[in-house]
């Protein structure tokens, strides 16, 4: 039976393309481990799958003042120490690191024990960790023909994010009953990230008695964003947060209203779901988000909407022209190469451990 660590945490995005990959490597027989921090987002996720975990020390390298700035190398040390003895303990066949930086203690302590890495990189331009440990990588997963340029010669593969196999699983009547909903009019799905966004909030809510003319619209709005003054309103429903009922929501959408998250529009990609996309301003990030949705547009996938220019009758306008023209976007993204990226990288790590 082979052995397959895999690594990455901070925040859900570094961790459920794990998970998706999860099912299909149990069917290929892979023993599978995990390692990330002591107690980020991925511990929970990852033990309610019952797969064995290991906590290491994890320090963020960051690149701005902070007074933890002169600790943490000291934690990212200790998580090197520690990972090679996992490592050494466990003795993996091979690594698939996903990012966060809980993950460069883990493939710089592979390289030194000659265990071969695949790492995933979710934005069109990899992030401070995953450069750190590309020099270590065998392979690089990337989502946008535009990071192929940015990563090594041989080092880049396009496969897409993986998704669960369980979005694919959507059941629209199952959605029209969860919203109480008909089936007369189409559905406009709302995703503001899982943090929310109160910009999209606002902008969404400013026009909502126009979309529900043509609309019936769900709001995945943030935890701590419902609006109470609209609950029972007619064709509107919002959630703070949906686990397992996604795949309907996605299953009943038309069309979508989201975030620029790698994981998000990967998703919305595979699915086939027409989007506006409204990135995250780069004065609040990298500017990751405003890459990715400009590669979305640029492939035909997407409307790109950017946050300083949101008013309500440009949003409106764009809605109403997504939904006009649909089915070119579906089109589009049936001609993409990075579709069912599990099984695509899945054929990555056999390949590695033949």
């Amino acid at each position: 039976m082979k052995r397959i660590i895999l690594t990455g945490g901070g925040t859900a995005g570094h961790v459920t393309p794990n998970i998706a990959l999860i099912p299909r490597l149990r069917e290929l027989g892979y023993d599978i481990q995990y390692i990330g921090s002591y107690n980020g987002i991925e511990k929970k996720l990852i033990e309610e799958l019952d797969i064995p975990y290991y906590g290491i020390a994890s320090g963020k390298l960051r690149r701005y003042f902070d007074v933890k700035n002169f600790t943490d190398p000291f934690r990212v040390a200790k998580g090197f120490i520690q990972a090679k003895k996992l490592l050494k303990q466990l003795r993996p066949d091979i690594i698939f690191s996903k990012g966060g930086f809980v993950t460069v203690p883990v493939v710089q302590a592979a390289k030194g024990l000659h265990i071969p890495v695949v790492i995933h990189e979710s934005d069109m331009t990899p992030g401070l960790a995953n450069r750190l440990a590309i020099p270590a990588a065998s392979k690089v997963c990337c989502n946008f023909p535009e990071t192929v340029s940015h990563l090594p010669a041989g080092k880049a593969v396009m496969t897409g994010c993986p998704i669960r196999e369980e979005l694919r699983r959507g059941n629209r009547l199952t959605g029209l009953k969860l919203c109480g909903f008909t089936s007369e009019k189409p559905v406009l799905l709302v995703i503001g990230g899982s943090l929310g966004s109160v910009t999209v909030n606002r902008a969404i809510r400013s026009i909502l008695p126009d979309l529900l003319k043509t609309f019936q619209v769900v709001h995945l709005c943030g935890n701590g964003n419902l609006d109470e003054s609209l609950a029972g309103t007619a064709g509107y429903v919002q959630y703070e947060y949906i686990k397992q009922e996604l795949a309907d929501l996605f299953a009943l959408a038309d069309v979508v209203v989201s975030r620029a998250g790698a994981n998000a529009i990967c998703e919305l990609l595979e699915l086939r779901k027409p989007n506006l996309l409204i990135p995250l301003s780069a004065s609040a990030s990298r500017g990751d988000q405003i890459l990715n949705a400009k590669s979305f547009e640029k492939q035909g996938f997407s409307i790109v909407l950017e946050e300083e220019q949101i008013n309500p009758e440009l949003l409106k306008n764009k809605i109403m022209e997504l939904y006009k023209n649909r089915q070119r976007y579906v089109a589009a993204m049936e001609k993409s190469s990075a579709s069912n990226a599990v099984v695509a990288i899945t054929a990555l790590l056999e390949e590695l451990t033949a």
